[in-house]
Formats: structure tokens, sequence, C-alpha cells
């Protein structure tokens, strides 16, 4: 499958790109070889081949979530701006 100079400029102009005419020919001459790639890839004959969802057989260690406080409310509210007795204010910035 080869692109076409008019793809080049329609993917530069939906990506907002603009490219002068030797970056073009560059990008058409990429782009081509991409695809030819993965056409390749696509005579590659995968029956039988379970798909492969993880790199490695072993399973993920995974550590318990375990709740710790880190800092209190007052040494959070103590530098707080602006604060109420429990909570920090701050600007409002969604207009209804």
């Amino acid at each position: 499958m080869s692109i076409d100079k008019k793809t080049v400029q329609k993917l530069a102009a939906l990506a907002k790109l603009e490219f002068d005419e030797t970056t073009e020919i560059s990008i058409q001459t990429d782009l081509t070889r991409m695809l030819n790639f993965v056409n390749k890839l696509n005579e590659v004959d995968t029956n039988g081949i379970e798909p492969l969802v993880y790199m490695l057989d072993e399973k993920p260690t995974l550590r318990e979530d375990v709740v710790i406080q880190t800092i209190t409310q007052q040494e959070a509210l103590k530098n707080a701006p602006d604060k109420d007795t429990d909570f920090i204010k701050v600007p409002k910035v969604i207009k209804r």
C-alpha cells in the first residue's frame, strides 16, 4: 500500500500541522514504510496461538493497602490561606 501526497496533506490538516515540500515527501515515505510493515505482519499465520495478555507467566505481587494518616486536619489547616473551622476554602471555579 502506498500513501499519496493528498493523504499526507489531509493528515497534516487534521493534526493542524504544516510541512514544507521536503518534509511532506519524507513523511509520505515513512508512512508508506509503516503501512508495508503492518501488512507484512498480517501475513503471519496466527491460527491456534493464544492472545498475549501479559509478557510473563508470573502473577504480580501486590501489597496490602494500608490507610495511614500522615497529616492531621489541624496541621493541614494551619498553612491554608483561607479556611473555615474544618475546611480549606477555595475560589469557586464552576459557574452555573
